[in-house]
């Protein structure tokens, strides 16, 4: 039965092609006026806990539709590749590969930036900034009628961001190695692949790993445009879902590697070429042409396949003890040249 929201219609089309090499749950599901909107999981490959794991997310934000396209696309790529693909076979013996791509189906259906309840989901994690953030963008709770409203005091988590939270937690977290992509629209004018912190200009405790990624995705993929780079070099927030996840990962799973990165697509270049979607809502966030959105939908197929390679092959790349003290030099030399230098200590 159709959903009403041509997005979910298509993931559930793309769902029935991939039966019976799928893995479908419902993560909670939302109340849009008469319309109830089911938050879809996704899963293929090995459910063991002792292979590593990727997770894709998108469509957080309800105004970027192009990053929830983003995701979809890649999992129609894979479902088609199941027919006749052995690589990919031998590849899903050794992995798990997890997706929702439609995290906050509401705020796609309204057209809001927002949840049907005026949260800001990116910033809706119990995580304070440890310093000063940007006026309402940092997230704010004055007021749900104000953008990056962050939700009343001592309030639970909305349940989308709960239901990306449980998927983390049961999928990703409880493995030796993981990585998330989460695909967003709307800032700058190249694309970024951000990793936390965004509540602190403090490096992660998994910088060398981050940095050994890094660097194996530039020899791998020659003249990308991508910026790699922490969020905090940008701006800092409070409430971030990925700070929340990385923090609670450090703290509950030390020996685990989970490394959650955020794809930040440059909309500003959609603006700058094509000026008229400055006066259209969606088209701050999303490319309108169609020539022009196939062609940002084929571009980020070759990172999301890499960090899938990656996170299967992460025992290849990962930096040994003598290794990490040099991948963590080279990384505060690069991303945070004003900071001092502590002793690295090997972990």
């Amino acid at each position: 039965m159709p959903s009403d929201l041509p997005e979910l219609d298509a993931l559930l089309r793309i769902i029935e092609l991939g039966q019976p090499h799928l893995d479908t749950q419902v993560a909670c599901t939302v109340q849009v006026g008469r319309h109830q909107l089911e938050v879809l999981t996704i899963a293929l490959g090995n459910p063991s806990p002792n292979v590593p794991a990727i997770g894709f997310f998108g469509g957080v934000h309800g105004l970027e539709r192009i990053g929830a396209e983003v995701v979809m696309t890649h999992l129609a790529s894979l479902v088609q590749r199941l027919r006749w693909d052995s690589l990919l076979h031998h590849q899903l013996e050794s992995v798990r590969m997890v997706f929702m791509p439609l995290v906050n189906p509401g705020g796609l259906w309204q057209g809001t930036r927002a949840n049907p309840n005026g949260i800001d989901l990116m910033r809706n994690a119990p995580v304070n900034a440890s310093e000063a953030v940007p006026f309402l963008i940092g997230g704010q709770r004055l007021s749900a009628a104000l953008p990056w409203y962050r939700g009343a005091v001592n309030t639970p988590m909305e349940a989308e961001s709960q239901a990306l939270c449980n998927v983390v937690q049961k999928e990703l977290l409880p493995r030796p190695f993981s990585i998330a992509v989460d695909c967003h629209s709307g800032f700058g004018t190249q694309d970024r692949i951000w990793f936390p912190f965004a509540h602190t200009r403090k490096p992660i405790h998994h910088l060398p790993e981050v940095h050994a990624l890094h660097r194996i995705f530039d020899q791998a993929n020659a003249h990308h445009r991508y910026i790699f780079e922490p969020q905090s070099v940008q701006y800092l927030t409070h409430g971030d879902l990925w700070d929340h996840l990385y923090l609670q990962s450090v703290q509950t799973q030390p020996d685990h590697v989970f490394l959650p990165l955020t794809l930040e697509m440059g909309s500003w270049m959609w603006v700058k070429k094509n000026p008229r979607q400055l006066f259209s809502r969606h088209g701050i966030f999303n490319p309108l042409i169609e020539h022009r959105q196939q062609r940002v939908l084929r571009r980020h197929m070759a990172l999301l396949d890499f960090m899938g390679r990656a996170s299967c092959s992460h025992g290849r790349w990962l930096p040994d003890p003598d290794a990490r003290a040099l991948h963590h030099r080279q990384a505060l030399a690069r991303w945070y040249p004003e900071q001092p230098r502590p002793r690295f200590m090997h972990t």
